[in-house]
């Protein structure tokens, strides 16, 4: 399988280095408006996002994947491209531990080392990174960030455009509201509302962030 990374960045070489770990996928190229030409350098294209229409004329058989940690900006992105599902790939890291009954949206990303167990479903677009262990009966909406080495257990809700940071906790049946932010190392053990950041041990409101999306 032949795929475009979308971005150039620090977690593009993340996810390079996931397609190269898996049989059969190949990276093509890299699409970033950093480029206002495209390029060629060591059997790798590097081009504006412009070039999407194009790759999609001339190849039947290439997938993209959105390669920016930024839960707003991967949601920005996938709205202008506007292109369907089934162009995007969804990647699992070959140590990633996903139990048989787990549901991913297409264009998520499952990082190294991470552990997804039964019946979780999680959407669009969303990055689970590196040592993240989701427990059962999760609910993860699209364009979320799980961070490294956090910890959501039994049946919590992750509303779209959430960043959890790293080495948090969420206790079970906690909700966390849409495009609201878990500090690094907090403790979530009640529902967070919308657009807010919680911080602490317990995790505690600081304040309303900023609306999100597009």
């Amino acid at each position: 399988m032949r795929i475009v990374i979308i971005g150039e960045g620090g977690h593009s070489k993340v996810i390079k280095d996931i397609i190269d770990s898996i049989k059969g996928y190949e990276v093509i190229g890299f699409l970033d408006d950093k480029y206002e030409q495209t390029l060629v350098k060591e059997h790798l294209f590097f081009a504006p996002l412009s070039t999407v229409s194009n790759l999609l004329d001339h190849f039947t058989d290439i997938k993209f994947i959105i390669a920016i940690g930024d839960n707003h900006v991967r949601k920005k992105i996938a709205h202008e491209l506007n292109i369907s599902d089934s162009f995007y790939v969804t990647l699992q890291h070959p140590s990633s531990i996903i139990s048989s009954s787990t549901q991913i949206g297409v264009g998520t990303v499952i990082m190294p080392f991470s552990v997804i167990n039964a019946d979780t479903k999680i959407g669009r677009h969303t990055i689970i990174n590196t040592g993240a262990v989701i427990e059962h009966d999760n609910n993860i909406g699209d364009f979320v960030h799980i961070s490294p080495h956090a910890t959501l257990t039994g049946s919590v809700k992750v509303e779209d455009g959430v960043h959890i940071g790293a080495g948090s906790t969420l206790i079970p049946n906690v909700e966390i509201g849409e495009w609201s932010v878990i500090g690094a190392g907090a403790t979530a053990i009640n529902n967070i509302p919308p657009h807010s950041l919680a911080v602490g041990t317990p995790a505690m409101l600081k304040n309303k962030i900023g609306l999100g999306g597009v």
